[in-house]
């Protein structure tokens, strides 16, 4: 995260009001044009701005150029007693709202202290002119009393599927569904899922940024991490928790110890132990995202071992495009999205366990052998993908709810 301020606001009251208790904030009446984007979007997030950028990030940034984004991200915790909210207004011309709460808060007074600290900041700085950008329906506990013009639900994963998720989850999706104005789906197989239950649901899949990633195609400096690293380097980015497939990894490397496997990201709702080691597979940790294009730059071929499980039933990754814009290979296990995406596309190669994985990555080696023609068809096939496109489509679809 790239912070150009930042200041810290006092819970107002924690005890302002439950999570049940009215707004007793006035809203005065406001001139506002038709088909017009609120003045204000207020982001509700079970994300970190500076966790891994991915959808959230790349929308929000191209939003702020039209509206003020406000980015309210899943709590921290702190030995303080009294609540606190840290604002940070970073490069993206998005404010970063991040509650800090006490070790010892039940769920209940989580929620309460969250409300009342959104309410206070709202408050103060007149946000009269509201839309409510919904990535978290757990948010809806202490979110559904605001005065909201709009209100939109991104679900960008089917976050019940996910390891140990909120009880509560699915009841309040249901309540945010019956909310929303418009709800968009992070790809196909969730669109499918999510639109017997809303009247105005649309699909947006991973898109990217294509100028950020090509600049892989061409030489780049080798981060000092990964040049010790022997080839051909066979590589993996993103978080590494439920959806990895472990077993995959560690039997491919087990395999083919002459193919190095790099492994980037953060760990997250498993053990570090639980994942494969050998000495040709190597975790580089989480890395940002101006520097991935200089890691892609050393890799043959990219990789997405994820498992097939609930988890990974409706994803849509983010990576597929990235890793294509970048030049490389891609070999993946049947994730649905992928594989009706990219199938036939001659750019992924799809493999459903550890033998036919090995075949393939041998395949998407000899690709990149061309790798001229390898990038024609990769243009070909995100020939108009990109997130201005995608960002732009969906706007389009919240003015018409506010028209």
């Amino acid at each position: 995260m790239r912070e150009t301020q930042a200041r810290s606001e006092p819970a107002a009251a924690t005890a302002a009001g439950s999570a049940d208790s009215p707004s007793t904030n006035a809203r005065p009446r406001i001139s506002i044009a038709r088909s017009s984007l609120p003045r204000t979007f207020l982001c509700l997030s079970h994300l970190r701005w500076n966790f891994v950028y991915q959808r959230p990030q790349h929308l929000l940034s191209r939003i702020a150029k039209q509206a003020e984004v406000l980015f309210f991200e899943e709590p921290r915790r702190t030995d303080t007693a009294a609540p606190r909210l840290d604002v940070l207004a970073i490069d993206e011309g998005v404010r970063v709202l991040t509650p800090c709460l006490p070790c010892g808060f039940t769920q209940e007074e989580d929620e309460r202290a969250q409300r009342a600290l959104l309410d206070a900041y709202l408050s103060d700085t007149r946000k009269w002119d509201l839309g409510l950008w919904y990535y978290s329906p757990m948010t809806l506990a202490f979110t559904d009393h605001l005065d909201a013009r709009l209100i939109v639900y991104d679900c960008m994963d089917e976050l019940s599927a996910f390891k140990n998720a909120p009880p509560q989850l699915t009841e309040r999706e249901t309540r945010l569904m019956h909310k929303a104005d418009v709800v968009f789906t992070g790809g196909q197989s969730l669109y499918e899922s999510k639109r017997r239950f809303h009247h105005n649901v649309h699909a947006f899949p991973s898109s990217v940024d294509v100028a950020h990633f090509e600049k892989a195609r061409g030489p780049l400096s080798e981060p000092d991490d990964q040049t010790p690293i022997r080839r051909p380097r066979l590589g993996f980015y993103g978080v590494l928790d439920e959806r990895f497939d472990a077993a995959l990894t560690g039997a491919l490397a087990a395999a083919r110890p002459d193919w190095q496997f790099v492994m980037l990201g953060p760990v997250a709702k498993i053990r570090p132990a639980d994942l494969p080691q050998a000495p040709n597979i190597h975790y580089l940790g989480q890395k940002s995202y101006d520097d991935l294009p200089r890691y892609l730059a050393g890799w043959d071929v990219a990789l997405m071992p994820f498992a097939i499980n609930e988890a990974t039933r409706f994803i849509s990754p983010t990576k597929t495009p990235e890793f294509l814009a970048a030049g490389r290979p891609v070999v993946s296990t049947p994730i649905a999205d992928v594989v009706s995406r990219y199938g036939e596309s001659g750019v992924v190669r799809i493999a459903d366990d550890a033998v036919s994985f090995e075949r393939a990555i041998e395949r998407a080696l000899d690709d990149g052998q061309d790798r001229a023609a390898f990038i024609g068809r990769v243009e070909s096939v995100l020939a108009g993908t990109s997130w201005d496109n995608t960002c732009a489509a969906m706007l389009a679809e919240v003015k018409k709810c506010a028209s």
